[in-house]
């Protein structure tokens, strides 16, 4: 999966700029700096060419800013002279892994970078533009160019009792510095008006998808004091909704089993990212116009499972499932 090599840095450049004007050899050059004659050579001639705007003498702070420039274009090309390198990153992607899971997972297990999270997204975008587009169709949200997308909406905020806004939630829990603490919403299906309900841990990434009857806030309610009492005590903290209807019976998690629950402010769901990403990378399995009656319970476990064994670079490119299943140890010895 190619070659290991180290670019010249711009110290390296600044003294082949002054060697090679103080008239040394290529050869002694490369001595000096420990490299190859044929590396000092190449970049004399590739940095030294005369432009209509540059009489030809190699200067070594242009070299280095005309590296940087051909590294940032040839990004887009790296993938395409590797093609074995590109069908692992493509088979990658066909899992549901992002362009960062790949990168981070490769460098750790080979011990260096192969390749990077930026080239393989420049190499997805510049494909995007060519008659063959398909690549961007594999990242986890499927989007052919970069960019958030926002909108509005109503909100309920005001109708729900005994609703306490985010502002008071513990530093501990926004900083994701104690296991315990869980972000919870729908993932809606246009067809027949279903939805799953998504449960998703915030310092592992852990997530849980769950099946509902309906969207009613009794059954929501119902379904997620059955999911948090099966848990030990030390990993049921808190939880934190939107400000959908569906969560008005929230205050039965406290009620029944001690849990804090929280309301992000009206129209902005970012303050509960983890749970957001998360729905978003499972919508390129589950798209809003999926009869979720014809799709059996094995295939949306298979999944789920394939979220939480995806490698990711926030813990260390360890997996969800093994960060949480360490927190579950340590829960069950408490």
């Amino acid at each position: 999966m190619g070659q290991h090599y180290s670019q010249l840095s711009l110290r390296e450049r600044m003294t082949v700029d002054l060697l090679h004007r103080e008239g040394l050899s290529v050869r002694s050059i490369a001595r000096r700096l420990d490299r190859s004659a044929s590396t000092i050579s190449r970049e004399l001639k590739r940095n030294a060419k005369t432009t209509k705007q540059w009489s030809g003498l190699y200067d070594g702070e242009r070299a280095h800013a005309l590296a940087a420039r051909r590294r940032r274009w040839d990004a887009r090309f790296k993938l395409a002279r590797q093609p074995d390198l590109a069908a692992y990153v493509e088979e990658r992607l066909a899992m549901g892994q992002s362009p960062e899971q790949i990168a981070g997972r490769l460098a750790r297990e080979q011990g260096r970078t192969i390749v990077s999270h930026e080239s393989i997204y420049r190499f997805i975008y510049h494909r995007a533009r060519q008659p063959d587009p398909s690549w961007y169709r594999l990242l986890p949200r499927s989007k052919h160019r970069r960019g958030h997308f926002t909108g509005s909406g109503g909100s309920l905020s005001k109708l729900i009792k005994k609703r306490i806004s985010i502002s008071e939630r513990p530093a501990e829990v926004a900083t994701r510095q104690a296991a315990g603490h869980w972000e919870a919403d729908l993932m809606l299906f246009g067809k027949r008006n279903r939805a799953l309900l998504i449960v998703h841990e915030r310092r592992s990434r852990y997530t849980v998808i769950k099946r509902i009857a309906d969207k009613t806030a009794d059954g929501v309610a119902q379904k997620l004091v059955t999911f948090f009492k099966a848990l030990p005590k030390p990993l049921r903290a808190s939880v934190t909704f939107d400000n959908g209807g569906e969560f008005a019976r929230h205050h039965r998690l406290a009620e029944q089993l001690g849990l804090l629950t929280y309301f992000c402010d009206p129209h902005k769901p970012w303050q509960k990212g983890g749970i957001e990403n998360a729905i978003g990378r499972m919508r390129r399995r589950l798209p809003s116009t999926t009869d979720l009656q014809a799709i059996p319970t094995d295939q949306v476990d298979a999944i789920m499972h394939q979220y939480n064994h995806c490698p990711r670079k926030i813990l260390g490119y360890r997996t969800p499932a093994e960060v949480f299943e360490d927190f579950l140890t340590v829960a069950l010895q408490t």
